[in-house]
């Protein structure tokens, strides 16, 4: 078994140290005030041995991390018919962009773009009751934690400024390809990118995609096929146009987020977390882009 916490405290070390860190997002007021100088790391490993260093128990907003658990519940409920609505191939453009959906006839490219994420949540809303609570509830049940929550100031602005995820909701409704109305699924989209969790919450929670779909309480969540097809869709899609690079530097599946976080798992083996507020030029952590390939190339441990 490997003992992850010098590594990690080095690499810890490393990015304390580094001067450049990436610009902190802006076009979402409430995360633009996050500090810079922050950075996190945690890891959960088949044991279920947590190793932390640095800011690794400080909540943020996970953002672009959540459309894994949406994708995740909502394939768990309706199964192989979503990819009827949603394809599985990386966009190779920003996670915000329109044009693939105008040729695509309102099917976005996979669940990982917002377009992706905007029609799981329809998904959510036409087979559940009450979205946004049982959502969360899904979240905090996998991670035996009742104090993660939805940040309602951060929900806010980005609904206030979410015009291009407008724009997209009404494209995708123009094709037939949403349910419900475009103001109930921005308004749980946007719920759902605003959930906080630490580094720690964070592995915890992506546990289920390392550990065949059980979480920590070996409660099963997912069954197999799935597990692989959603590791699948990270490895390739999880970091909007920069997941080849990711999948060269880095070697996992996993997931980033605008507010700095990066989630990624060696299936079987362990679930590593990070924050690092200050993004790269393709909006993912800088910092945590450097860490990750740090951990994999020290350890030797990769999918590859």
């Amino acid at each position: 078994m490997t003992d992850f916490q010098p590594i990690i405290d080095n690499i810890t070390l490393q990015a304390k140290k580094q001067v450049d860190k990436g610009q902190v997002a802006n076009y979402i007021p409430e995360i633009s005030n996050v500090d810079p100088n922050k950075f996190g790391i945690s890891i959960l490993d088949e044991k279920a041995q947590l190793y932390s260093s640095g800011d690794a128990k400080e909540e943020f907003s996970i953002q672009s991390i959540s459309k894994v658990l949406s994708l995740s519940m909502a394939f768990s409920i309706v199964g192989e018919n979503l990819w009827k609505r949603v394809g599985v191939e990386p966009s190779g453009d920003p996670f915000n962009h329109l044009s693939l959906l105008e040729m695509e006839n309102g099917i976005p490219r996979n669940p990982l773009i917002n377009a992706g994420a905007i029609v799981v949540c329809d998904i959510l809303i036409s087979n559940l009751k009450n979205p946004k609570s049982e959502f969360l509830e899904y979240v905090q049940s996998i991670a035996n934690d009742p104090s993660i929550n939805y940040d309602e100031k951060v929900a806010k602005s980005e609904k206030e400024t979410g015009f291009r995820n407008y724009a997209a909701a009404y494209l995708i409704k123009s094709f037939k390809n949403l349910e419900n109305d475009v103001e109930t699924v921005l308004d749980f989209y946007c719920y759902s990118c605003s959930i906080r969790m630490s580094c720690e919450q964070l592995v915890k929670v992506f546990y289920i995609f390392m550990n065949r779909g059980n979480c920590l309480q070996n409660n099963n969540y997912l069954k197999l096929p799935q597990v692989k097809r959603i590791n699948a869709i990270m490895l390739s899609c999880g970091f909007y146009d920069e997941a080849g690079e990711f999948a060269f530097e880095v070697g996992l599946p996993g997931k980033s987020g605008v507010g700095g976080g990066i989630v990624a798992l060696l299936p079987n083996k362990f679930c590593v977390a990070t924050w690092s507020p200050g993004l790269n030029k393709k909006g993912n952590s800088k910092l945590g882009m450097s860490a990750l390939e740090k951990l994999t190339t020290e350890t030797g441990l990769s999918i590859f």
